[in-house]
């Protein structure tokens, strides 16, 4: 496995100053952002390390050059914005930039890119399947073309506003099960986040042993719920009302027993650390301080 982390933790540093830390901290990799230039459409999201928009090969040559310059590999693309929007322009412009950042990244020499799935949160379940089935057979089919594989994150992007449906669709094992069944592609995976399930009150660990050949990339956030609060509001609030996102080792997760199941699913690629706890946000040298500290929780179990 390889150690890194995600870059929307760092929208203030360049890409070279990005691979410069990661270098010097010991990280083996960085997912990269690669949201286009004109800000965020949610929290945490609009970093833009790698302007898909217009990429060249001579621009995929210079980011090579920077990867080589700091011993430091991208371990995927990343741009999660809402595919399947209820808001048609954004899902329009989410479904086309999609294709440019698959297109992007065999220039960059890279075989994956991790997405969302998205969801149109006012509509059902089955809607919102008969939706996939006509937007994503067509994404995975111009990455198949290009080599490229998509891993999807788990998570349901659940707030108050977006309460009950969320707006990823690819939010449990019983979804994942009808996902990969509508498209049993190679190259539609899933890019596994054990924060999304605990925040659901569910297993992290388990679907593992499952979906292991399907898990093409990883995020490694820790999750915290609050049991008095629980018990207080119940399970039918918003569950970021009654769980807090940590770097790993402050949250509820084994991360030992989820390294352990990743091994033997015969997983051996990316673990990104991906920074979303509000203790560590406020200050760039905090945010550098919880990618040491998740280091130093990870490094010894994929050493």
């Amino acid at each position: 496995m390889q150690l890194g982390f995600v870059s929307a933790i760092f929208p203030d540093l360049s890409l070279d100053h990005v691979f410069e830390f990661a270098a010097l901290e010991g990280f083996d990799c960085v997912e990269v952002m690669c949201w286009p230039p004109g800000g965020p459409d949610r929290a945490y999201g609009g970093v833009c390390h790698i302007d898909c928009s217009e990429f060249t090969q001579a621009m995929a040559d210079d980011v090579r050059a920077l990867c080589e310059k700091h011993g430091v590999a991208i371990s995927a693309l990343g741009y999660y914005s809402v595919p399947l929007s209820a808001q048609a322009d954004q899902a329009e412009a989410a479904q086309a930039h999609l294709h440019k950042v698959i297109d992007a990244a065999p220039m960059l020499g890279l075989g994956g890119i991790n997405s969302f799935v998205g969801a149109n949160q006012t509509l059902n379940l089955e809607d919102n399947f008969k939706l996939f089935e006509e937007v994503w057979p067509g994404i995975v089919r111009h990455a198949e073309e290009r080599g490229v594989r998509i891993g999807i994150e788990n998570c349901p992007m659940l707030y108050e506003k977006t309460w009950p449906f969320g707006l990823n669709l690819a939010r449990s094992p019983a979804i994942w099960r009808r996902m990969f069944e509508i498209i049993p592609s190679p190259n539609f995976g899933l890019n596994y986040d054990p924060s999304h399930l605990r925040m659901q009150l569910m297993d992290p660990i388990a679907p593992i042993r499952e979906f292991g050949p399907r898990i093409f990339h990883t995020h490694a956030k820790d999750m915290r719920i609050d049991v008095e609060r629980l018990n207080d509001v119940g399970s039918l609030v918003p569950p970021m009302d009654r769980g807090t996102a940590k770097i790993p080792g402050l949250g509820d997760i084994d991360w030992g027993k989820w390294i352990g199941a990743l091994t033997d699913a015969g997983f051996d690629g990316p673990v990104c650390i991906e920074v979303e706890d509000e203790a560590f946000t406020e200050t760039l040298d905090r945010r550098k301080q919880s990618l040491r500290i998740s280091r130093n929780v990870l490094r010894p179990l994929i050493a």
